[in-house]
């Protein structure tokens, strides 16, 4: 739990500096990889945790 709660603050902060400096279109690209990557964490995580039961 606590990689995917890092991971939502470093695509947090990532993303915000992107848009509010401008001319950083890149630093967007990289807060959106980082937002599918922890999509797919979670979900194969979630996934994991519901066979076990």
């Amino acid at each position: 739990m606590g990689l995917l709660v890092g991971l939502l603050v470093i695509w947090a902060v990532v993303v915000v500096l992107g848009i509010a400096i401008k001319g950083l279109f890149w630093l967007i690209i990289i807060g959106a990889v980082l937002f599918v990557a922890t999509a797919v964490i979670g979900f194969v995580k979630r996934e994991a945790l519901g066979r076990k039961r």
